[in-house]
């Protein structure tokens, strides 16, 4: 005989179920408004950036005009070319036509190349974030380790030649150093190659897909232009390297030095728990999370900041392009890039915003 629920037990099994759908109503209404949140934060982060840009393209003194028509054409031609590139218009308007354009993807030519300043950086933001990707990795594969010996050492020897090193990575000029590993480790021991992206003999050769020579060479398997790209790649990245080492390890020694005075490392210990767990487990684990933020800023840094480095490793990078823009005077270009290095701070930042979320419960409440 199959067994009936009562009529207190059918309300409450509804009542219960409701309960569940209304839980789950509420997540998922939740999830919407922190993703439109979200989104609205970005589309006015990302409108600031437009905003600071346009203007800083307005109050630099530089004559965008003149770039164009020269300093030697008339006044006629002048007012022309001024009209034609709508500076006649109301700084207001000027604005709203400006975020229009860029929203489409026009972000107008270079005097210096002739090409669209999107065309330009697509050829050029690679070559930096393939230079500044390897430099990370490199920062972060040696960079955290060394800040936790460092800081499990504190005292010693160990922890103070990674201070040191440190110290070196905070002080030491990019180009000074780029100068001396092309002195040392090119021109003296011929372990690297030297500048420029790849040798002249490949340049050509290889089918840009995404830009980034180690992925489109593996992709199509032309392995003799990916060894060579990576000579080439290795020492401008390792000095790139060398400097976000320098922040990382800093800032994971002070983290972990943190973490290993708490009394639950002190209790893990008593507890005769192994050196190991207690050093990775109980002390490195909580510092994960302010780990992500100082490896996106350190990132980002040195998307931003290869100024140096491209300029003594001739890397056709968007710092390279960048600089050349503004000795040119080249206004379209320097708004470009200037929007396109903005832009990688914002999706860093928020990056690290959403990795944060993932990894600390607490910050999703």
């Amino acid at each position: 005989m199959a067994f009936e629920p009562s009529a207190d037990e059918k309300i409450v099994g509804a009542k219960t179920a409701g309960g569940r759908m209304s839980g789950l109503a509420g997540r998922a209404w939740d999830g919407t408004l922190s993703i439109l949140f979200f989104a609205l934060v970005l589309a006015g982060t990302f409108l600031g950036l437009l905003a600071i840009t346009f203007f800083i393209g307005r109050v630099v003194p530089i004559d965008p005009v003149l770039s164009v028509v020269g300093d030697r054409a008339t006044k006629e031609v002048y007012e022309a070319a001024r009209q034609a590139m709508g500076l006649d218009r109301p700084l207001i308007v000027q604005f709203f036509s400006y975020v229009g354009d860029v929203l489409t993807g026009d972000l107008g030519n270079s005097v210096s190349t002739g090409r669209p300043v999107v065309d330009d950086l697509a050829r050029f933001f690679p070559a930096t974030l393939e230079m500044a990707t390897i430099g990370i990795i490199i920062g972060v594969a040696l960079g955290v380790p060394m800040g936790v010996l460092a800081a499990t050492r504190q005292g010693s020897w160990i922890d103070q030649v990674i201070r040191v090193l440190g110290l070196l990575g905070y002080s030491v000029p990019a180009f000074w150093l780029g100068l001396v590993g092309l002195a040392v480790f090119y021109a003296g021991l011929g372990w690297v190659a030297g500048p420029g992206r790849i040798d002249i003999f490949y340049d050509g050769l290889l089918d840009p897909v995404t830009g980034l020579y180690l992925a489109d060479s593996a992709l199509a398997g032309e392995w003799d232009i990916f060894w060579n790209a990576l000579d080439h790649l290795a020492l401008p990245a390792s000095i790139l390297g060398f400097f976000s080492l320098a922040y990382i390890a800093r800032m994971t020694r002070s983290f972990m030095l943190d973490q290993l005075g708490q009394e639950y490392v002190t209790t893990a210990r008593v507890k005769g728990v192994s050196e190991r767990r207690v050093i990775w487990r109980h002390a490195f684990y909580p510092i994960r999370i302010q780990l992500i933020t100082v490896i996106g800023l350190s990132y980002a840094a040195l998307l931003e900041g290869s100024v140096m480095i491209e300029t003594v490793f001739s890397w056709p990078g968007i710092g390279n392009y960048l600089t050349t823009a503004l000795l040119n005077a080249d206004m379209n270009a320097v708004l470009g890039a200037t929007l396109v290095i903005g832009s990688v701070f914002i999706l860093i930042n928020k990056v690290s915003d959403v990795l944060y979320r993932i990894l600390d419960p607490r910050a999703r409440r």
